[in-house]
C-alpha cells in the first residue's frame, strides 16, 4: 500500500510541479524573438541584438546564446549581463521582457582570435526563457553567414 501511495505521490508531483507554485499551474506562454545585425571586418565582430516578447505572458528574464564557428579573442570585456560560455560562445541576459513587444537591446563588440577568418557563422538562440512555452520558436533561432566585408548582415 505504501509503495502504491509513493508512486501516486511522485506521479502527482511530476504532473503538478513542485516548489512554490500552486498545484496544477501551467507554464506561462511567451513569444520571445531575437533580431538584429552583425558586421565583421578586420577581425572585429559587432553585434546588435534586439530581444522582444509578444506575450501573452511577461518574462522576468531570458538568456540568449550567441555561438560562433570561429574562436573569439580571450579576455575581451563583455557588457553587463553577458558571460563567456567558452571560446566560441557568449550568453546574455535579456532582462525583463514585457508581453507588449518592447525591445531590449544588447550591443557586443567582439574580436576573432588571431588569424581571423574571411567568414564565420553566428547562431543566435534562446538558451533559457524561464520555462515558458513558446509556440513560435523559429523567430528566436537564427544562423547567419557573416563575411569579413564590414557589411551588416541582418537576422
Amino acid at each position: 500500500m505504501r509503495r502504491g501511495l509513493l508512486v501516486v505521490s511522485v506521479a502527482l508531483a511530476a504532473v503538478t510541479g513542485t516548489g512554490g507554485g500552486a498545484a496544477g499551474t501551467v507554464a506561462p506562454e511567451a513569444d520571445v524573438s531575437h533580431h538584429g545585425h552583425v558586421t565583421f571586418w578586420d577581425g572585429r565582430l559587432d553585434v546588435v541584438l534586439l530581444s522582444e516578447n509578444r506575450g501573452p505572458s511577461a518574462l522576468e528574464d531570458a538568456t540568449v546564446r550567441l555561438a560562433f564557428s570561429a574562436p573569439l579573442a580571450a579576455g575581451h570585456p563583455l557588457p553587463g549581463g553577458c558571460v563567456w560560455g567558452g571560446d566560441r560562445e557568449v550568453l546574455c541576459s535579456t532582462g525583463p521582457l514585457r508581453a507588449d513587444g518592447t525591445r531590449r537591446e544588447t550591443a557586443l563588440g567582439l574580436r576573432a582570435a588571431a588569424g581571423a577568418p574571411q567568414e564565420l557563422t553566428m547562431r543566435v538562440s534562446t538558451a533559457w526563457n524561464g520555462g515558458a512555452t513558446d509556440r513560435n520558436p523559429a523567430d528566436n533561432d537564427h544562423r547567419v553567414l557573416v563575411l569579413a566585408t564590414g557589411d551588416p548582415y541582418v537576422f
